[in-house]
């Protein structure tokens, strides 16, 4: 009984622990130099795999994945900056790449309808209510007997 109830807290402890991000890159793309290794990773998180869509490269076991990682690292290696890195990468595969377009082009649209149409809300928003405060027409007054009617009804009769 003691060793069920240990068994079934070690399984609801290791459930409660949050699962740590696998990285599928292989030991033999590791490069020595460890300030080009974590620049590698960084600029590898920002990238996304071509096959997985949901993955960065970093993270995809997809055989482009490895050949991107490589590519980065060749190029880290070769001496370009990290920008260098990025734009090579977008130029053979396009903008679909990056997991944070750039706000320049075509893009620039999307950059720019959220904050847009965020204002045309609050605008709408504030014209509907500064509407609901104003008062309607004024309600006619009843006449003689309508009031004399609508008293006999309160009363009850």
């Amino acid at each position: 009984m003691r060793r069920a109830l240990h068994l079934i807290v070690l399984i609801l402890s290791l459930a409660m622990v949050p699962a740590l991000p696998a990285f599928a890159v292989q030991p033999d793309e590791v490069l020595d130099d460890a300030g080009l290794e974590s620049r590698a990773r960084l600029i590898s998180q920002r990238l996304r795999c071509p096959v997985c869509q949901g993955e960065n490269i970093d993270e995809s076991n997809a055989p482009i994945s490895r050949d991107l990682r490589l590519f980065v690292r060749e190029r880290l290696v070769a001496g370009d900056s990290d920008s260098e890195v990025v734009d090579n990468v977008v130029d053979r595969f396009g903008e679909f790449v990056l997991f944070d377009p750039r706000p320049t082009g075509s893009n620039l649209i999307l950059w720019l309808a959220g904050p847009l149409m965020a204002l045309i809300a609050a605008a709408l928003a504030f014209r509907f209510l500064r509407g609901r405060n104003q008062v309607g027409p004024e309600v006619a007054s009843l006449d003689a007997d309508e009031q004399h009617r609508l008293d006999e009804i309160m009363r009850g009769k």
